[in-house]
């Protein structure tokens, strides 16, 4: 498997893993969805939304644009169902976007700056992977809050997602 079809990989997990992730998340009372459950963006929403967040200042550095933020814990979305619907609608929004990189912007450099201003040029491949990646490290969290709140945490790892895949996809992503 070839670079950019790894990452063609990982974007159908990170809309597999965060479907799986709602289907728990959605069992949740609004009181606790909107507990603080001691993560770092407090509760299951604030975790959600800080993944909208990052997503969309990614992709804004991935296509040379900038997404403006007041801070990574800037609520984009206070309803429940639209952050739902926004989430979702993003983590499918990057299997198009990297059908559509060529051969040499995977191969390439990103020169971006962070939330401070900080300049950075680093390969730009494995920039798209740190989007998947992060959304892992916060899928866990929002994980641990489920548990903490007495529902059951989901199944998301990779394997698992490779085992739903039919035959043919599992090596032409």
């Amino acid at each position: 498997m070839d670079l950019h079809q790894h990452l063609r990989l990982m974007a159908d997990y990170h809309a597999w893993a965060l479907d799986r992730l709602y289907a728990e998340v959605d069992q949740l009372s609004d009181a606790d969805y909107f507990r603080d459950c001691g993560q770092f963006f407090g509760s299951v929403h604030g975790t959600l939304n800080h993944l909208l967040l990052v997503e969309h200042l990614w992709q804004a550095r991935l296509q040379h644009t900038v997404f403006p933020v007041s801070g990574l814990d800037q609520q984009l979305e206070a309803d429940r169902a639209a952050l739902r619907q926004r989430l979702q609608a993003f983590a499918r929004g990057w299997r198009p976007f990297v059908d559509a990189l060529d051969s040499a912007t995977v191969a390439g450099d990103l020169a971006y700056r962070n939330v401070q201003g900080t300049p950075y040029t680093l390969p730009y491949a494995s920039l798209v992977l740190h989007v998947f990646n992060h959304a892992t490290h916060h899928r866990g969290q929002a994980s641990i809050a489920l548990v903490q709140l007495g529902r059951t945490a989901p199944v998301m790892d990779l394997p698992y997602f490779l085992i739903d895949l039919p035959a043919d996809r599992l090596h032409a992503a």
